[in-house]
């Protein structure tokens, strides 16, 4: 029986000291809209990658990490200061990952827009993705 290979995709921070490697299919990937990711990336929104534990890993420098807030924890670069991952008591299970950071980016494709309601009001978007 021959066993089905499962795609690794791999990213990295800015100055390349953090790396790491999801392997498999994403649980999702989404725009988020909320003000603590804008304020985290100085950004309008930002795409995450919501990987099970489990199927990524770290290859390079192990990542700083913070509570942002009761209950949640943001990683991030220690060298070059680029955010990595971000954590949440409500989902266990799972880390996201900044898809910006993939060596291709291109492999993932965002299947929605989370925390619509926090958008900022000149953002206008026409990709057709559902609002969560």
């Amino acid at each position: 029986m021959q066993r089905e290979v499962q795609p690794t995709i791999q990213g990295r921070c800015l100055c390349g000291a953090c790396t790491f490697e999801l392997t498999g299919k994403p649980n999702w990937v989404a725009h988020c809209h909320c003000e603590s990711c804008r304020k985290a990336t100085a950004s309008p929104f930002t795409t995450f990658i919501g990987q099970e534990n489990g199927s990524w890993k770290f290859t390079g420098d192990q990542p700083v990490s913070r509570e942002s807030s009761p209950g949640n924890s943001r990683g991030f670069c220690g060298k070059c200061g680029s955010p990595i991952f971000y954590r949440s008591d409500r989902f266990p299970t799972e880390t996201h990952f900044y898809a910006a950071l993939l060596e291709t980016a291109e492999s993932v494709e965002p299947q929605a827009h989370v925390h619509a309601d926090e958008m900022l009001p000149w953002i206008h978007l026409s990709d057709g993705l559902p609002y969560e």
